[in-house]
């Protein structure tokens, strides 16, 4: 959201990017295998996938809540993943992170005022100056100052997250991760908040990686997208490229598994794969792969 940004670099990119865990037995957990990928300003990039695929995983590993086990998350072209947080405390306030939970997202046993203007007193700013940054992005999300004054489990679950969106904008960020940031809402709920984030890249021509396992989702909103498959991408793009010319037999079984909402549209043939999916942890014992259409290029 800064407009000294240097277009020729990506706001964000990751090389090689690993994060593995220790399991029981001397074994280890391949939660992120070896991601490669670039966020250019401007650009929502979605990363889809099953649950467990380590979408999650990583982009904390990106925001820098998780330590990597290898790789480098380079952000406009600086390299923020072998220092610590506090020697990059200042870029890591100009990235922020939407979670999927509002309800947990919120400390409930302060009031939302307090909370909403908790990273800008760390910030340095004045009362004057978060006033009116608050003011400015309340508008923005439709919501009146009244709501400031409740604790969190006085508003729906729409309304925290708009005030989740507005406290990650309240720093004036240059990328966001948006962590599955509508899949715990109502339907009704999410076409708002995808529309809110819809007019956010419109006015503010924010960056952000959109995480979600909602194929249709996805396509609606994302420039880009990458498709996470145990902890590794197997398939990226534009997404009218991605979602039109399918290659990897991966996405082509997520793609069938959307619903036709049109009954008058063709009915697609829906994909079964067969056998049992393998887990990360298989992978990492580099047992056979129970499904060959599913084996990593």
């Amino acid at each position: 959201m800064h407009n000294d940004i240097n277009a020729t670099v990506p706001c964000i990119e990751v090389r090689g990017l690993k994060k593995y865990y220790p399991f029981k037995g001397g074994r280890t957990l391949r939660a992120v295998d070896g991601v490669d990928l670039a966020i250019n300003t401007g650009e929502i990039f979605g990363i889809v996938g099953e649950s467990g695929c380590g979408k999650s995983t990583l982009g904390k590993c990106m925001m820098r809540l998780t330590e990597l086990t290898e790789g480098q998350v380079l952000f406009q072209g600086k390299d923020i993943s072998s220092q610590s947080r506090k020697a990059i405390r200042s870029d890591l306030q100009r990235m922020q992170m939407i979670f999927q939970n509002p309800y947990s997202s919120f400390n409930p046993k302060l009031k939302i005022s307090y909370s909403l203007a908790e990273p800008c007193r760390l910030k340095g700013m004045s009362k004057p100056q978060i006033k009116e940054r608050m003011d400015k992005f309340l508008n923005y999300i439709s919501l009146s100052e009244n709501e400031l004054n409740r604790f969190p489990h006085e508003l729906s679950g729409g309304q925290l997250q708009r005030l989740a969106i507005a406290r990650a904008l309240l720093l004036d960020p240059d990328f966001i991760v948006a962590d599955e940031p509508v899949s715990a809402l109502d339907v009704s709920v999410q076409a708002q908040i995808l529309n809110l984030i819809a007019d956010l890249k419109k006015n503010f021509r924010m960056t952000m990686m959109f995480i979600s396992h909602d194929m249709t989702v996805v396509e609606h909103i994302c420039d880009k997208v990458a498709v996470m498959y145990l902890g590794a991408v197997v398939e990226w793009g534009e997404s009218d490229v991605v979602f039109r010319n399918i290659q990897h037999p991966y996405t082509q079984a997520l793609i069938s598994a959307i619903p036709v909402i049109d009954l008058d549209q063709q009915k697609k043939e829906r994909i079964i794969l067969q056998g049992d999916i393998p887990t990360a942890l298989e992978k990492a014992q580099r047992l056979p792969l129970c499904l060959p259409l599913l084996a990593l290029p």
